[in-house]
C-alpha cells in the first residue's frame, strides 16, 4: 500500500553523509526490486505516478520522499546508498548536479554589488533581523497599512523539478535570494522576477538565506549564507553566485538543517535537526537513537569551525537490545528546527529545541537554551515540558518494544526561533510558542524565569509552530491545530489577550490534505499582521482587532516569469516577507501532511 504511493508527495531532502562513502549501487536494480511493481505500469485506479512522471522531479526531491516524506517508511527499508542510487536513476541525473538554467526570464543586466546599508535595510535571514521578531518598520517595509487591501500579484516564479516550496526568501538592494527542494538557489530581481544566477547545492534547501560580508583571499563583498538537507553550510557571492566555501557541520546520517543560519559579527551560526531517525525509532531493526541537535559557529570568511555545541551534552550509549536483537542507544533528540537568535547586549545566542528521541529524558529537550556567543557553553535553559521522549511506531508506553521510550511523550517540540522583544519599559523578553499550544515569555536577565504564559490552542503533535511576530506593543501567534486554526494577539508586557480570530472559511474546499491549520510563521508591519495557512491562503489582519483586510488564494496555476509550470498549494513553515513596498511568499508544502505546490509569488501596489 505505502510502496504504491512512492514519491506521490515530496518533502524536505535529507542526504546522509555516510552515503558518500558507500560503494556504488545500481539504481536500476533497486528500482526494479522496490519500485517497478507499482510505478512501471500502475494498476487501474492507482494513484501511483508512472516512472515517466517521476522523472520530471529533481533527484533531491525524490530522495526527500524516501527520507522524510510520504515514503519514509519504505525508504527506511533501503540503505543510504540505495536511496541515493534509485533517486538518481529515476530522475536521470546524479544528486547535486546542476540542470541547465532556462533562458526564459534571464536578467539582461548584471547586478551591482550590495552595500552594507542595503543589507541592513532589507529582509535578512529568517526573522528580518537577528532578534527574529519578524517585524518590519514602516521605513523598511515601505507598505503602509492603508495600501495593503490594494495588493496585487506582480509576478510569479516557478521552482523546477519539485512539488514543495518551503524556503523563505531574503530581499536586499532590489534582489531576492531563495532556495528550493531541488537544491537550487536563485538570485532574482525583486521587482520583475528575472533570474540573475542559479547555484546548485548538494541537497535540498529549506532554510532562508542570510546575507553578510566576507573576505576570502583577494576577494571581498557580500555573501549569501544558507544550509541544506545534508547539514552542509554554504557561502556564495551575491553578485556572481560563485561558491566561496562549504562546511559539513554534522556527519550523522539523519542530520539536516531546517533552521536558517544567522550571521553576526563575522560568524555564521548553523543549527541541525534530525529527520528520519525519530520516525523510525520504533522499528526493531533500527538502532534508536543517536542523533543530537547542535549549533555550530563558523568563520564567515572561510567556513572554519570555531565551536560546536550539542543540545544534549551526554553522548548516546547502549541501553539494551530491541526484540530483533539490535542494540538501542540513548539519549538522543533535541533537534533545533529554527534559526538562532542573537542577544548582543548579553553576548548570548538563543535556540529552541525539539523533543527527545530515546531515553533517558534530558533537561535540554523542548527547551529554550542560552549559549555563550564566544564559547558555545550553555549558560541556562528553560524547559516548560519535561520527559517528552517520542519515537514513531511506539504507541503508548512503547507496546513492550525495548527500542521505544518507557513512557511515550506528546511530541510537543519548539519549532520556532525565540523572539527577542522589548517591553514598554525597554527591558527585554524572550517569546516562544510550543506545539503544546502554550506561548511563553521568559526573562533573559533572570536565567529564563517565566514572566507569563498564554494558551493559544489545545496543541498538536502534528505540524509545527514555525514563527511568532512582535511589534512595539503586541505579540502575534498562528494556531497549528488542524482544527480550528486562527491567529491570536497578546500584550507583550503581560500576555493578556488582545484579540483572537478563528480561521476563515477554508479556500481549498474538500481537497485531500486541505486544512485550516495556521502553524506557518506570521509577519508584522505597522498596523498589519500577515498570516499563511494550509488552506493555501495568504491573509492580512488589522493589528488592532484581527479583522482580515486582504486575502489571496494560491490554489491555482500561475504563469511564471521563468516559464516553469507552477501552482500553489498548502502554505506552512515560512511566512511572508515584506520589503520595499512588496510582499513575497512561497506556496506548496508537503511532508506527512499538506498539498503540493512550487511557486514564489510577489505582490505590490499599483
Amino acid at each position: 500500500m505505502f510502496r504504491c504511493r512512492l514519491m506521490l508527495m515530496l518533502a524536505t531532502v535529507v542526504l546522509p553523509a555516510s552515503a558518500f562513502a558507500q560503494a556504488a549501487v545500481d539504481g536500476a536494480a533497486v528500482y526494479e526490486k522496490s519500485c517497478a511493481s507499482c510505478h512501471t505500469a500502475p494498476a487501474a485506479g492507482s494513484r501511483a505516478p508512472t516512472r515517466e512522471i517521476l522523472s520530471q522531479n529533481a533527484p533531491e526531491a525524490i530522495l526527500t520522499s524516501l527520507m522524510s516524506g510520504k515514503m519514509y517508511q519504505q525508504g527506511g527499508a533501503l540503505t543510504d546508498a540505495e536511496r541515493r542510487a534509485v533517486a538518481a536513476f529515476v530522475a536521470g541525473r546524479p544528486l547535486g548536479t546542476s540542470p541547465k538554467l532556462a533562458d526564459v526570464g534571464r536578467c539582461t543586466s548584471k547586478p551591482a554589488a550590495l552595500s552594507a546599508s542595503a543589507v541592513a535595510d532589507g529582509w535578512n535571514g529568517w526573522g528580518s533581523t537577528t532578534a527574529n521578531t519578524r517585524f518590519v518598520t514602516a521605513q523598511r517595509g515601505g507598505l503602509p497599512a492603508s495600501a495593503v487591501p490594494r495588493l496585487k500579484l506582480k509576478w510569479a516564479f516557478g521552482f523546477p523539478g519539485v512539488s514543495s516550496a518551503r524556503a523563505q526568501p531574503a530581499v536586499a538592494g532590489g534582489r531576492l535570494f531563495v532556495g528550493s527542494d531541488s537544491g537550487a538557489v536563485f538570485a532574482l530581481d525583486a521587482k520583475t522576477g528575472c533570474t540573475h544566477w542559479m547555484f546548485q547545492a548538494q541537497h535540498a534547501i529549506r532554510t532562508a538565506i542570510s546575507i553578510g560580508p566576507y573576505k576570502n583571499g583577494t576577494a571581498s563583498g557580500m555573501a549569501a549564507y544558507f544550509a541544506d538537507g545534508g547539514a552542509v553550510a554554504y557561502a556564495v557571492d551575491v553578485v556572481t553566485g560563485r561558491q566561496i566555501w562549504t562546511r559539513k557541520v554534522d556527519d550523522h546520517p539523519y542530520a539536516t538543517s531546517t533552521g536558517s543560519p544567522t550571521v553576526y559579527n563575522g560568524r555564521v551560526y548553523v543549527t541541525t535537526s534530525g529527520l528520519g531517525e525519530e520516525g523510525l525509532g520504533g522499528a526493531n531493526n533500527h538502532s534508536c537513537c543517536t542523533f543530537r541537535g547542535s549549533v555550530s559557529s563558523l568563520d564567515a570568511n572561510t567556513g572554519a569551525l570555531i565551536w560546536k555545541t550539542f543540545t544534549i551534552t551526554e553522548e548516546p550509549s547502549p541501553r539494551g537490545k530491541s526484540q530483533a536483537g539490535v542494540e538501542a542507544y540513548g539519549p538522543a533528540g533535541g533537534g533545533i528546527w529554527s534559526s538562532p537568535t542573537i542577544d548582543p547586549a548579553r553576548r548570548l545566542i538563543y535556540v529552541a529545541t525539539g523533543n527527545g528521541y530515546a531515553d533517558p529524558a534530558q533537561l535540554t529537550t523542548d527547551a529554550v537554551l542560552a549559549l555563550d556567543i564566544e564559547t558555545g557553553k550553555i549558560r541556562w535553559s528553560f524547559q516548560p515540558l519535561a520527559n517528552d521522549v517520542w519515537a514513531g511506531g511506539c504507541g503508548r508506553g512503547g507496546a513492550g518494544n525495548p527500542n521505544c521510550p518507557a513512557a511515550i511523550g506528546p511530541d510537543h517540540d519548539f519549532s520556532m526561533s525565540p523572539v527577542l522583544a522589548k517591553r514598554s519599559n525597554g527591558s527585554d523578553l524572550i517569546i516562544v510558542q510550543q506545539k503544546s499550544g502554550m506561548a511563553y515569555a521568559i526573562d533573559p536577565d533572570k536565567q529564563g524565569a517565566k514572566v507569563w504564559e498564554y494558551k493559544t490552542s489545545n496543541g498538536s503533535g502534528l505540524g509545527g509552530q514555525w514563527g511568532a511576530a512582535a511589534d512595539e506593543r503586541q505579540a502575534y501567534f498562528g494556531v497549528v491545530n488542524q482544527q480550528p486554526g486562527g491567529v491570536r494577539a497578546v500584550k507583550i508586557d503581560t500576555g493578556e489577550e488582545v484579540w483572537s480570530k478563528p480561521a476563515a472559511e477554508r479556500l481549498c474546499g474538500k481537497a485531500p490534505g486541505c486544512s485550516v491549520s495556521q502553524g506557518g510563521a506570521v509577519t508584522a508591519t505597522p498596523g498589519i499582521v500577515f498570516s499563511v495557512s494550509m488552506d493555501g491562503g495568504i491573509r492580512a489582519h488589522a493589528a488592532d482587532d484581527g479583522t482580515v483586510v486582504w486575502t489571496f488564494d494560491t490554489n491555482r496555476s500561475f504563469d511564471t516569469v521563468n516559464g516553469v509550470k507552477a501552482s500553489g498549494g498548502a502554505i506552512d513553515g515560512p511566512g511572508v516577507v515584506v520589503e520595499d513596498g512588496m510582499v513575497f511568499a512561497t506556496s506548496g508544502y508537503v511532508s506527512l501532511v499538506g498539498r503540493p505546490g512550487n511557486v514564489l509569488l510577489a505582490f505590490g501596489v499599483d
